[in-house]
């Protein structure tokens, strides 16, 4: 495998200076966790912040800091206090943090922070570029870094970029609150796969990409114009052997006894947490205090082991938790202590990781139940630190762990009741039921533990890359380009069949916007007057209209996707017999569905009904198209009519009619020396299936199509027919190549 660049926020390693020497200590946090206990066993190199203010003018200090980290294989990201307080404190962890886990309440829209956190992501993207490699594989890691994939994309087109997501993504409904939600989306975009812990997450990213930037997306990839990008879930593993082999160790033994010593017989309840108002911790320790009073009977039999670690303690609302948390835990304390039990044991402190394990390893019940968490790796890391098999997990089934740990007891974090009786069914749990419950988990985190996720991620990462380069050698390039507009000079006798909508003229959602503006009269006109040229306009649109815009030019029309057909000069004639009989029965569910989706409306043409949804709220509308088409599909099961989705339109018609029947009209009238045709959705697809072997057939947009190439963008369709009309107005010197370097082409372009 290719070298490997993670990039993210912080280092798995941090460093200070004491006594001028630099001491390096292992990151806190679930990214560092768990990405730092494999990323050594690849060739790789970890960009970040180092955790250590240098300032710029100390250039051998940063140097002396590059070095160490060398050997660390990391790679250093100077942040200044300014940064750290704009960037992280604020717009990361003050605006991002509380929006993406649906308490936009707290959040604050800066627009000071916001420009310090795209030049930090400026700042990161240089590092990449200090060390990136032309064959690097580049995975960006969270939140912090939501601009980076776009601007390495900008600087590296063909880099294999992936960004993963460690923490939830809200519906629509939520991040639409965001000032800056465009430019973010914009911004992860420019990765090649998008990964997050959960489906939910998926959609939730994918109806905001939808609503906001307006890119369709199917089977989890999004089309964004110029390229296709992946999303898929992976829920995140763990180092599971590190932690179930270390509850056996002897230091591990040693820390369990002294716990089990300090606490006897109780019960012992963990709660463990970096302290967050995410976590619910205030939820967990009130549940406690009723369950205390409720049920007396576990006073001085149960203890609750409440362990906080200090996180962004410069942020006011974490302040606040942390002054909150006291208040509870004496309050607690001080109701029903006695002189030999204490109710609630609180430690604020990072916890050494073979103390943590002890702690793991003794508790009875683990209470994990935040309000909102992207994965929660501490719930896995108490599963697989059960060797025995015993000790009950209840989960919030707001934590995205909570989809793959089902055997835990899940529950609504803030449902006390349903807290407390959680807390009373795992303390009177049989060992049998735990271990049963338990094994089943762990086989599970066993099989898919940290390098199966890595693994999965960078295969699915280089799969989106090959589709991307598959795809990218179907675009019409500069010499594809060129190629194409020889061959057109070159030809005498050329038939160019132009797709209306969507290609000659942007997709439009209101009629009037429709209707062809000068330039694209000019270039029909020109095309039409070039000797040996024939040129056919198809539109599902109905004939009049076509023929108030097209009618006096001296080219061919298509109407109605092939019902109607106009020759140069000639009258319109229907090239089979159809009927319109069955339009009576379809015409009622029409009008319902109309009627159920504000924004829809009914078109009628002469042998086809057409329901459009271009003006509908984009998800009810798809939501409501599908439903009409199933219900569609079961009524036209005895008519000779089909159903055919465009662009945002559901469209019923004879069977017998589509484009590439109508084109073959002119395909086969005579043997072309040049034949292109050109066309943006799904109604086209029968067009380029008609084409014979040599023509050239191109989609406009990026989606999998029969047609050989592909144009980014409908802005380019008028500008590649202005070249070949100004190819026939180029004097005669100079080479001029033949169609027989077409042939040429063919072998040197992949296949669709």
């Amino acid at each position: 495998m290719n070298r490997l660049l993670i990039v993210s926020n912080r280092l798995p390693v941090s460093i200070s200076k004491k006594n001028g020497d630099l001491r390096l200590q292992r990151t806190a946090g679930g990214l560092a966790t768990g990405v730092g206990s494999f990323y050594k066993s690849y060739e790789s190199l970890w960009v970040g912040w180092p955790g250590i203010n240098v300032q710029r003018s100390q250039d051998e200090e940063r140097e002396r800091i590059a070095e160490t980290l060398r050997k660390e294989q990391c790679h250093p990201v100077f942040l200044s206090p300014y940064d750290i307080k704009h960037y992280y404190d604020g717009f990361c962890n003050n605006t991002l943090w509380p929006l993406l886990h649906y308490f936009n309440l707290y959040a604050d829209y800066d627009p000071k922070t916001w420009q310090v956190y795209q030049r930090v992501n400026e700042r990161f993207c240089e590092a990449v570029m200090e060390v990136a490699k032309p064959d690097d594989i580049i995975w960006v890691h969270d939140y912090h870094l939501m601009l980076l994939p776009q601007m390495l994309r900008e600087r590296l087109p063909d880099a294999e970029i992936g960004y993963f997501h460690h923490i939830p993504f809200p519906s629509f409904e939520v991040f639409r609150h965001l000032p800056w939600r465009e430019e973010i989306l914009a911004g992860l975009l420019g990765a090649d796969l998008i990964g997050f812990h959960t489906y939910g997450y998926v959609r939730h990213f994918l109806s905001s990409v939808r609503r906001l930037l307006g890119y369709e997306h199917t089977f989890g990839e999004v089309r964004t114009g110029t390229r296709v990008v992946r999303t898929d879930l992976f829920p995140m593993g763990i180092d599971y052997h590190r932690f179930a082999d270390a509850a056996g160790s002897t230091p591990v033994q040693k820390e369990i006894a002294r716990v089990r010593n300090r606490y006897g017989k109780r019960k012992i309840i963990l709660s463990f947490d970096r302290l967050d108002y995410t976590k619910g911790i205030p939820l967990r320790l009130e549940a406690f205090d009723a369950l205390l009073a409720r049920k007396p009977e576990y006073r001085g039999k149960v203890s609750l082991v409440a362990v906080a670690v200090p996180s962004r303690t410069s942020v006011n609302s974490y302040k606040a938790l942390k002054k909150r948390l006291d208040e509870l835990v004496g309050r607690i304390n001080g109701k029903y202590a006695t002189t030999d039990w204490i109710p609630v044991r609180y430690f604020y402190n990072f916890l050494p990781f073979e103390t943590l394990v002890a702690f793991y390893s003794a508790a009875d019940v683990a209470l994990v139940t935040p309000l909102r968490d992207g994965m929660n790796l501490m719930a896995k890391e108490y599963v697989a630190s059960r060797t025995d098999g015993t000790g009950v997990l209840i989960l919030s089934e707001m934590a995205g762990a909570a989809e793959e740990l089902g055997e835990a007891i899940i529950v609504n974090p803030n449902d006390q009741d349903a807290v407390i009786e959680a807390i009373e069914t795992a303390l009177a749990m049989p060992e049998k039921e735990q271990v049963e419950r338990n094994r089943i988990m762990q086989r599970r985190l066993m099989r898919y533990d940290i390098e199966h996720w890595v693994g999965d991620f960078l295969n699915r990462l280089g799969d989106a890359r090959t589709v991307q380069v598959e795809r990218s050698e179907q675009i019409v390039t500069p010499a594809i380009r060129d190629r194409l507009v020889a061959d057109y000079r070159a030809g005498k006798e050329r038939l160019l069949l132009l797709d209306y909508d969507g290609t000659l003229v942007p997709f439009a959602s209101k009629p009037q916007e429709a209707v062809p503006g000068e330039a694209t009269r000019e270039v029909l006109e020109s095309l039409s007057r070039a000797p040996g040229n024939e040129v056919v306009v198809i539109s599902g649109r109905d004939r009049h209209t076509l023929d108030a815009w097209f009618g006096k030019m001296d080219i061919g029309i298509i109407a109605e996707h092939g019902v109607w057909v106009k020759e140069r000069s000639g009258e319109w004639r229907m090239p089979e017999a159809l009927s319109d009989e069955w339009k009576g029965e379809i015409q009622p569910l029409l009008e319902l569905y109309t009627d159920r989706t504000p924004g829809a409306f009914i078109e009628e043409k002469d042998f086809s009904l057409v329901w459009h949804y271009r003006r509908t709220e984009p998800v009810l509308g798809a939501q409501r198209a599908k439903e009409l088409k199933d219900d569609l599909l079961h009524l036209t099961s005895n008519l000779d009519v089909g159903v055919m989705e465009g662009n945002m339109v559901i469209e019923i018609k004879n069977n017998v009619v589509n484009k590439g029947r109508a084109a073959l009209a002119w395909i086969t009238r005579q043997a072309w020396d040049f034949i292109f045709a050109v066309g943006d959705d799904r109604t086209d697809e029968d067009l380029f299936a008609a084409m014979p072997a040599e023509a050239y057939s191109v989609k406009v947009g990026l989606a999998p199509s029969r047609a050989r190439f592909n144009l980014v963008s409908q802005r380019e369709v008028l500008p590649l027919l202005r070249k070949c009309i100004e190819s026939d107005t180029e004097g005669t010197t100079g080479k001029k190549e033949g169609p027989g370097r077409e042939k040429e082409l063919i072998e040197t372009i992949a296949p669709v």
